[in-house]
């Protein structure tokens, strides 16, 4: 039960600051608010929202549980996460990160916020070659290696 509550509590912060803080920085910065009505743009970038909300969300239950660890760089999980999400992507919680930033700028009609997407997918993408992954490999070896065979990094599919 411990683990689960450092999970989201580290989850919020990374959700928080990736997610809401900077993003709103991008939409006030640009003088985008909230728009008047509620069409398509809005229902679809809503959709997008709750559908990566939810693939992050089991990304992190998925490391408590089966891992024991948390989506930090400083607590992460003990054990390699292959289930769940990780079955068809190795990193789904950025992906789902992503789709819930998407499905913001779309709501919002943001260019900018959609230049952060892409920022943000840029960062994330560089943050697991040079980081994530060596640290995964020296943590699990060839289970990893294994695992990197079968399962792509961001397109689901084989390795």
């Amino acid at each position: 039960m411990v683990v689960l509550i450092r999970a989201f509590i580290y989850a919020s912060l990374f959700v928080g600051l990736a997610l809401i803080l900077l993003p709103g920085a991008f939409l006030r910065s640009s003088g985008i608010s909230r728009p008047s009505g509620f069409g398509l743009a809005q229902v679809a970038g809503v959709a997008l929202a709750v559908l990566g909300g939810a693939v992050a969300l089991s990304c992190v239950l998925f490391f408590a549980f089966v891992g024991r660890g948390t989506p930090a760089p400083f607590d992460p999980p003990r054990r390699l996460v292959t289930r769940g999400p990780y079955r068809l992507v190795r990193n789904p919680m950025y992906l789902g990160a992503g789709v819930v930033l998407a499905g913001a700028a779309l709501y919002y009609g943001s260019a900018w916020l959609l230049g952060y997407v892409v920022v943000f997918g840029l960062a994330a993408h560089l943050f697991v070659r040079f980081y994530e992954e060596p640290t995964l490999l020296r943590t699990f070896g060839s289970e990893y290696e294994d695992y990197c065979r079968g399962v792509r990094r961001w397109w689901p599919g084989s390795g």
